[in-house]
């Protein structure tokens, strides 16, 4: 016999699915709240270094990628940042704001997920976990779902199941799956928001420099797709990693290049030949002073120890070249297990706006990572899961 009816039912309780759920239950709705993990939100805890990057002071649709841009402005208007920083506030969290706007715990992220979960409490969900669900099943009157714990029947069920990032963490394809069995159409999932990997001999000239980091632009695409970030990157023994790297990776595609500026806001080359008179100085003594030592050697090799004076213009020019338009191809990847995130996921065609309800199944509602909205670094993807979370929530 199924359990007691619910109003609505959330499958996951992450970000997403416990602001969903306390949201939905402070409007009165009868709801259960299901997670098949035997810890709460372990992914809220483990991010922002363990402080949670909860939310940034400016967020926009420009700010997410996705196969219709434009879908989450809904969401983030109908729940902007400075709703959630006031929830953050009434709770006395302490928080700072660190560079571009991005805004973390001065504690802990302990304190979002306890946050989270007294605002359940506040609206009396009923939880259900640890407690796996293995069928959703349409009904007359609503949705069955088979779960560990038992049967149990909801007028309407909410996917916030996240998606395939970190693996080790209890992500998995259940809310894809979910969507293609109703039918709708899901946009191939790719790690986002990972470090690039490149091909074990090419890169071990520069396997060496694993943990130098250095400001960098970094880019990729061509025409209106190009898209460039300035922030740090870090040299690692397979590859590139940091958040400028992290960035570009939810826009590399394979095959194509990256270039990196790794002298950003500088002209290298005309600096260097401005400089030469009267220096007695070695071109890695010069360089030295605005990188790391050994990036310095290994960059210019036995060039090093050459004079800036005895230097020719066109070699110091052309080493500026060089530093500004550094273009590799990445093989690959890290994949989910270093990710941060997923990129793709349901297809907002699927999607009513406002409510994030399928069109194809009525009552059955999808927010957070699973959807093809994919953040930027820097607490976007948050506030796309408090914005989801809540639009959603409001139509219930």
């Amino acid at each position: 016999m199924a359990d007691a009816g619910y109003d609505v039912a959330v499958i996951g309780a992450g970000a997403a699915g416990m602001m969903c759920a306390g949201v939905a239950a402070q409007r009165g709705r009868r709801v259960v709240l299901i997670d098949h993990a035997a810890r709460l939100a372990e992914k809220i805890r483990i991010s922002g270094g363990g402080r949670c990057n909860f939310t940034n002071r400016s967020v926009g649709p420009e700010n997410f990628i996705s196969a219709n841009p434009q879908f989450a402005r809904s969401a983030l208007a109908t729940y902007a940042p400075a709703e959630f920083v006031a929830l953050v506030n009434r709770y006395r969290i302490a928080w700072h704001e660190k560079h571009r706007g991005q805004l973390f715990c001065d504690d802990s992220s302990e304190q979002i997920i306890e946050m989270l979960r007294e605002e359940c409490e506040r609206g009396g969900v009923h939880w259900r976990m640890p407690c796996s669900v293995a069928a959703v099943a349409r009904e007359a009157d609503g949705f069955r779902l088979d779960t560990t714990a038992g049967p149990l029947q909801a007028t309407r069920v909410v996917i916030a199941t996240g998606g395939l990032a970190i693996p080790q963490l209890g992500a998995t394809d259940f809310g894809l799956k979910i969507a293609r069995q109703f039918g709708l159409k899901v946009v191939d999932p790719r790690p986002a928001l990972v470090p690039l990997t490149f091909d074990t001999e090419a890169w071990a000239p520069y396997a060496a420099l694993a943990g130098v980091a250095i400001e960098a632009g970094v880019s990729a695409g061509q025409g209106k797709t190009r898209q460039q970030f300035v922030e740090d990157v870090l040299f690692t023994h397979r590859g590139l990693s940091g958040p400028g790297i992290l960035q570009i990776s939810s826009y590399w595609q394979p095959g194509e290049a990256i270039e990196l500026d790794l002298a950003s806001g500088a002209d290298i080359g005309e600096s260097l030949v401005r400089a030469k008179a009267g220096s007695r100085q070695q071109l890695s003594s010069v360089l030295s002073s605005l990188w790391p030592r050994r990036l310095t050697d290994q960059w210019l090799g036995s060039s090093g120890s050459l004079r800036l004076a005895d230097a020719p213009d066109r070699v110091l020019r052309d080493l500026g070249a060089r530093i500004h338009a550094w273009r590799l191809v990445p093989s690959g990847t890290a994949g989910f297990r270093k990710a941060e995130v997923m990129r793709g996921g349901v297809d907002t065609r699927e999607l009513e706006q406002r409510s994030l309800e399928s069109r194809k199944a009525p009552g059955l509602h999808f927010i957070g990572e699973v959807v093809d909205v994919t953040g930027w670094l820097g607490g976007y993807n948050f506030q796309w899961a408090w914005s989801s979370a809540v639009a959603c929530a409001r139509s219930l």
